[in-house]
């Protein structure tokens, strides 16, 4: 078990739009993806504690570029949403190019944390994600947003029905909320354990 990791300081880093404007990491990176208005941008203020370091809009879409973000022990990177039917098949193409073009450096991509409003059922486009992420191999959590919209109890059953949707066990979901708070210490500790440097060979790895 990790000890819990504290941010201290949190800060916005530069936006990409293309390929060749993405940043090599330089600690470890995890990414944030999910469809437009899954609450990404709420997401990375509730870790950084402050209310507009991602700007957040009642309206999807608003997140067109690669943003970085600095947390002190690692870095996340705020993907463009996908799955918004709102804007021309052009754009939402554009969008599902950058998301390849960011994820062909999988290397550079320590984990992904995959966002899903708790009270909704999975979509084709996070089902297709997950899909996505299992055969690129590239490690995964599921964040079910907005839990504050449910009472506790709904909440841990929409937990476990979203972990069923995805083929997932409950404990690779966890319940946020950027409006209570609700959540930060598990997401915490899991960034903990996704910043741990790798097992020696021979030491037995925490699970």
């Amino acid at each position: 078990m990790q000890g819990k990791l504290v941010i201290k300081e949190a800060k916005f880093l530069t936006s990409a739009a293309r390929a060749e404007q993405f940043l090599r990491p330089q600690k470890p990176m995890i990414a944030v993806c999910g469809k437009s208005n899954a609450g990404k941008s709420t997401l990375i203020n509730l870790l950084a504690g402050r209310k507009s370091l991602a700007k957040t809009s009642a309206a999807p879409g608003r997140t067109r570029l690669v943003n970085y973000f600095d947390f002190g022990e690692f870095w996340l990177v705020d993907l463009p949403g996908y799955g918004y039917a709102a804007v021309s098949k052009a754009e939402q193409a554009k969008w599902a190019k950058t998301l390849e073009a960011f994820f062909a450096k999988k290397e550079d991509v320590r984990h992904v944390f995959l966002l899903s409003d708790i009270r909704r059922d999975p979509s084709a486009d996070d089902m297709q994600m997950v899909r996505f992420l299992v055969y690129h191999n590239l490690p995964f959590t599921v964040i079910a947003t907005k839990c504050d919209k449910l009472s506790r109890m709904k909440a841990k059953e929409r937990v476990r029905a979203v972990a069923n949707a995805f083929g997932l066990g409950a404990d690779n979901v966890i319940a946020t909320s950027g409006t209570t708070g609700e959540g930060k210490d598990a997401l915490l500790a899991r960034i903990a354990q996704i910043c741990a440097p790798p097992a020696e060979d021979g030491e037995d790895e925490e699970f």
